[in-house]
């Protein structure tokens, strides 16, 4: 789960490395979010030469949580840590890769081109 305050690694070729959430979309009083959630963060740590600069409030979509995700099959999924990937108004990525990775729930959320562009998608 991310929660306002969750420091998030980014998953794409933006040159954000490291964003901040403080905002879950998608309610008035929504505390928490999972993968395919949107999210508005500051990005924290950035290259220099990226497209993302430190500073920026970007919106991003959840495609990997440490806390465990609960399939309708009875599986079981975790990461190792939060990630996200940087998108723009229409939900598009920011980024033209993504690394690591993506979790099935991105693409039942309407994420296709994000899970097009992953290497694996678990």
């Amino acid at each position: 789960m991310v929660q306002e305050e969750t420091k998030l690694t980014v998953a794409d070729n933006t040159g954000a490395k490291v964003v901040k959430c403080f905002r879950i979309l998608g309610g008035t009083g929504r505390r928490q979010g999972g993968v395919g959630d949107v999210i508005i963060c500051s990005v924290r740590e950035a290259t220099p030469d990226g497209s993302a600069k430190q500073g920026e409030v970007v919106r991003a979509v959840v495609v990997r949580t440490k806390a465990v995700i609960r399939r309708k099959d009875g599986s079981k999924l975790r990461f190792d840590h939060n990630s996200c990937v940087l998108i723009d108004e229409k939900g598009n990525p920011r980024g033209t890769r993504i690394f690591g990775p993506v979790a099935r729930e991105v693409r039942e959320k309407g994420y296709l081109k994000i899970s097009s562009l992953a290497p694996e998608v678990v």
